[in-house]
């Protein structure tokens, strides 16, 4: 009898399902969208959800805020903006090969602050390719660069990693939290990155002013296909952006005002067009939004929720209380910690999708909201940075992996671990030194 009552237990199927979907994403047997949206349908199946329950827990202001930016990064894509940047940049350091790195990395770490990750190494990276086969240099240390920093430029702000969208979705967090919190730890570990890159491979990176003259000869503007699209589009932006730090004093949510700057985006977009015309491109806009990621962002709100309606991240967390005997300096670095490590080997969204539950139940043993924040910040921290562990601890990474493939110049799982070990290892010391600076040492 007890045993049929354990294996009954809603815990017990909740937390089964959980660790079988986890283990799914992580084998990559099954699309991830699938993996969770089958495990938010077993879970309504045994019992641990109504259905209205399951569409309840879907946080749409998140949903709202990936889709609205995916829409406002695919039409400013389209004017060839980002691609300009980089050319430009490089052509401002007369492309030295080390000024080059420098200006790459730059680029990279402030496009994935207010890009998604992906986007923006799709960006960089053809650029990349295109100017070390002119300058007749090996692509390696930039991609290794591009990397590093697309992870750690995108904790800076709330729209930068989509695990910063969750936590500020769940905590009511603003875009200026953010920046004021994270921006300044985001552009020291950049620097430093940087600067360290450019010690390492100063000697290994030499070319010839022929080949410089190559790229000095590019034209940057050519990468401009639309300026009318360009201007509308930085219109857009700078009124998105308001919006975001604005959000607390004009009461609305970031999805809405992600939602609202992309629809005013299509609509100028498509304005001049005819209306079949107009249709087909406003279809095509839509099409490039990342489907498969708000439906697993939809599937994994609905079994994180499951763990909590029946308890068993509140079992968690006093756990985790105890094993800080409630201490919260202690309880920030494991956070750091464990968030590193753990998001290095498995994708950091679902991690830090359940550990958020688990937080909040252990707001009021320590001391509330405002005493958490410290948490809130290395969990954030933690989950990003923890994103360069491995070649599978981001999108981003992965994405590069095969782009550089595709190119001849393949970046192997165990040869990466080499730099991003330490890379990871540095980037955490450096949060958890800031954050001991700003809110335990004095």
């Amino acid at each position: 009898m007890d045993y049929f009552n354990f294996l009954t237990n809603p815990q017990w199927i909740a937390s089964s399902i959980v660790a079988l979907c986890y283990l799914v994403l992580f084998s990559e047997k099954l699309n991830r969208a699938v993996t969770t949206l089958l495990a938010a349908t077993f879970m309504i199946l045994c019992g641990i959800l109504t259905q209205s329950e399951a569409f309840r827990a879907i946080d749409f202001n998140t949903i709202s805020l990936l889709i609205g930016m995916m829409v406002i990064v695919s039409i400013t894509e389209r004017s060839g903006l980002f691609q300009f940047v980089a050319i430009w940049g490089a052509q401002k350091v007369k492309a030295n090969p080390i000024g080059l790195m420098i200006v790459l990395g730059s680029v990279t770490a402030v496009f994935s602050a207010f890009l998604d990750n992906v986007t923006t190494v799709l960006l960089i990276v053809p650029v990349t390719f295109q100017m070390t086969r002119k300058l007749q240099i090996t692509p390696y240390p930039y991609l290794l660069l591009e990397i590093f920093s697309s992870n750690i430029g995108g904790t800076a702000t709330l729209i930068g990693d989509p695990p910063n969208i969750l936590i500020g979705s769940a905590l009511n967090l603003s875009f200026t939290d953010f920046l004021i919190t994270l921006a300044p730890v985001v552009i020291l570990t950049t620097f430093v990155l940087i600067l360290a890159f450019s010690f390492i491979w100063k000697n290994a990176l030499q070319t010839t002013d022929r080949n410089k003259a190559a790229i000095m000869r590019m034209n940057a503007k050519a990468n401009i296909v639309d300026k009318n699209l360009l201007y509308k589009s930085l219109f857009v932006l700078f009124l998105v952006i308001t919006g975001f730090i604005l959000a607390e004093e004009i009461h609305v949510a970031n999805g809405v005002i992600a939602l609202f700057g992309a629809a005013c985006l299509l609509a100028l977009y498509t304005s001049s067009d005819k209306v079949h015309h107009r249709d087909e491109k406003t279809e095509e806009m839509f099409n490039l939004v990342d489907w498969t990621t708000i439906f697993f962002f939809a599937g994994l709100f609905m079994v994180v929720f499951g763990l909590e309606k029946t308890g068993v991240l509140e079992l968690l967390g006093q756990k985790f209380v105890v094993l800080t005997h409630g201490s919260l300096r202690r309880a920030t670095f494991i956070i750091l910690g464990v968030s590193a490590f753990v998001s290095s080997a498995i994708d950091n969204i679902p991690f830090v999708a359940t550990m958020i539950p688990m937080l909040k139940s252990m707001e009021e043993s320590l001391g509330g909201r405002e005493a958490m924040m410290p948490v809130w910040w290395a969990l954030s921290l933690g989950a990003c940075f923890g994103g360069n562990g491995s070649l599978i601890g981001a999108s981003a990474n992965v994405i590069i992996a095969g782009l550089a493939s595709r190119e001849g110049h393949p970046i192997k799982f165990l040869g990466f671990l080499l730099w991003s070990v330490p890379v990871m290892i540095l980037s955490v010391l450096i949060s958890g030194i800031y954050l001991y600076l700003k809110y335990f040492a004095f």
